[in-house]
């Protein structure tokens, strides 16, 4: 079983036939420090289900050997247990309610944006109970709280863009961590992005301002390769 820093990490079971999608939305979730496994149909999800034991499961419908409401039947004739949430390019209010009412716990029409994706996944576990705090994030006297978008240093108020807040909570994911600069426009500006990293170096000089304005720096560039939070060197 995985850990990281003492916490399980939460599991999650990616069923889609498409096999870019599969890539995208596992590259994405692995950024955030999910576990992540796929299957490409019904069968194999039921099988994946049983071995890997996921703490919820992202479910397409339009699946090559069954429909996804297939699958969660099946889950739920076993008892499974397990959070789902459907995604699909269909979006009916009929397809929606035949959804929700075979166990689905949410519905997300194809295309999303990641961001959002992954705030249900948060969302859906921590009302099951499964990821206590990891809305809340710190790293030394720097606090951020999804639930409230605040983010603090040392007890005083940073006032951040969208932009600033999604880039700062990258980076206080993942912890010392050198994260490269395609990894960071890829999970910030979404996977698609087409345009130049120095829209990068300009935010990241913005959150310095903000962010290392009165206190030891903690966002630091290693050279050639991208960016990391950590404490200054000694």
């Amino acid at each position: 079983m995985s850990e990281e820093n003492g916490h399980q990490k939460m599991r999650v079971l990616v069923v889609d036939d498409e096999p870019n999608i599969l890539d995208v939305i596992s590259m994405a979730l692995r950024y955030e420090r999910f576990e992540v496994q796929t299957a490409a149909n019904g069968r194999e999800a039921l099988t994946a289900v049983r071995s890997f034991r996921p703490h919820v499961i992202l479910l397409d419908i339009m699946l090559p050997d069954m429909e996804g409401f297939e699958v969660a039947r099946r889950l739920g004739a076993e008892r499974a247990g397990i959070p789902i949430i459907f995604l699909t390019a269909r979006d009916t209010t009929e397809d929606k309610v035949r959804g929700l009412t075979m166990g689905g716990d949410d519905y997300v029409t194809k295309p999303f944006s990641l961001e959002e994706l992954v705030a249900r996944i948060r969302a859906i576990l921590r009302r099951a109970g499964l990821q206590g705090d990891s809305n809340h994030l710190s790293f030394d006297d720097l606090e951020l709280d999804d639930d409230t978008r605040e983010v603090t240093r040392n007890g005083r108020p940073i006032d951040l863009t969208d932009t600033e807040y999604r880039l700062l909570r990258y980076l206080m994911s993942n912890p010392r961590r050198v994260l490269t600069r395609a990894q960071i426009l890829d999970h910030v500006w979404s996977y698609d992005f087409g345009g130049d990293a120095r829209v990068l170096e300009t935010y990241i000089s913005y959150l310095r301002k903000k962010v290392d304005g009165d206190g030891p720096a903690l966002i630091h560039t290693v050279r050639g390769v991208g960016y990391s939070l950590r404490l200054p060197r000694s």
